[in-house]
């Protein structure tokens, strides 16, 4: 027994996890907010719903978004004229462009991590893949071990339909496989592509015409690893603590549905209010154990769905206008 509880020390790290490197990516596409209403409603040959036009040129307006990168052009949109329609048996088109693009998206991102990292590609040892964009086997893990040319005995781990709360539980999963790892270095990839959701506009479901203002495209990939070598390691931040948790009376609020027509998503208008409900109780949980108790000592973010969110977790915690002001900037 004490032989073997000195293996799994052994095979532990001893200090936190840390990110070692950060890169990102978008396709080359830039879709511009204030004119994306016309050509939106013209490529989905829409135009003659003048008030639903007029509805999401207010949501534009109000998103705080300047700019987002899309892979979905014009050119794509024509050739497949299902994608523009709100429903029409689409899934096939979807998923022979996001099968091939998110993969190579996240290749981008990862290139850039790893070059900041400035280690030998031999010496990543997991791989963590996360999307939202299609669902394929071999995953888009395998195609990106292809793609950049990892160890075949890379252990990867893919993760489909996670929707906006991903990234952060990409990251817990980064960390425990980073502490409990000794010498593990853990590559995370995130990568969507919203031509699995892209679609035209419904007079019935305006929710779904939230998620054609707000989304765009792009991927993050991240280094994470314990115990870096200060010779030749530079971590940037440290992973202190991981948590998750489901929200009380939060079922249905966001839904997503892979069906023929691709990937639908339903949004509930309260959204913004379940999340404000519940935000100090979350904050507290996750810094208690941390001896934080100021929110506005340190920087924190509610994922942005939208600024409704925002405005209500402002008014909810009684935050500092420039911190909040700053936070609205970082989703630009």
């Amino acid at each position: 027994m004490a032989k073997v509880q000195q293996i799994r020390r052994s095979q532990r790290a001893e200090g936190p996890a840390t990110v070692l490197a950060i890169g990102t990516a978008t396709p080359a596409n830039v879709v511009h907010q204030a004119d994306y209403p016309d050509s939106y409603f013209r490529i989905t040959k829409s135009e003659h719903l003048t008030e639903l036009k007029e509805k999401f040129k207010r949501m534009c307006d109000k998103s705080m978004i300047r700019k987002r990168y899309m892979h979905l052009n014009e050119e794509i949109l024509q050739e497949n004229p299902n994608m523009c329609a709100y429903m029409a048996p689409s899934l096939d088109a979807r998923q022979d462009i996001v099968v091939v693009e998110v993969p190579k998206l996240g290749k981008e991102a990862a290139a850039k991590a790893i070059k900041e990292w400035g280690q030998p590609k031999s010496k990543i040892t997991h791989l963590v893949f996360c999307t939202t964009s299609g669902v394929d086997m071999p995953g888009a893990d395998y195609q990106l071990t292809k793609l950049l040319g990892l160890l075949p005995s890379v252990n990867r781990f893919m993760m489909y339909q996670q929707g906006c709360f991903a990234g952060g539980t990409v990251l817990r999963l980064a960390k425990d496989l980073a502490e409990n790892s000794s010498g593990a270095r853990v590559l995370v990839v995130c990568s969507e592509i919203t031509a699995v959701t892209f679609r035209g506009p419904s007079e019935s479901h305006l929710d779904s015409l939230v998620g054609q203002a707000l989304f765009g495209d792009g991927a993050a990939a991240i280094i994470v690893g314990a115990d870096p070598d200060p010779a030749t390691e530079r971590p940037i931040f440290q992973l202190v603590s991981a948590s998750q948790t489901i929200l009380p009376d939060s079922e249905g609020a966001i839904d997503g549905h892979l069906l023929e027509v691709g990937l639908t998503f339903h949004l509930l208008k309260d959204v913004p209010g379940l999340i404000s409900k519940n935000i100090e109780r979350s904050l507290v949980e996750a810094f208690k154990p941390l001896g934080i108790s100021d929110w506005n000592s340190m920087f924190w973010i509610v994922h942005p769905g939208g600024p409704a969110i925002l405005d209500q977790v402002e008014a909810k915690l009684g935050l500092e206008k420039e911190k909040m002001k700053a936070r609205r900037r970082g989703r630009c």
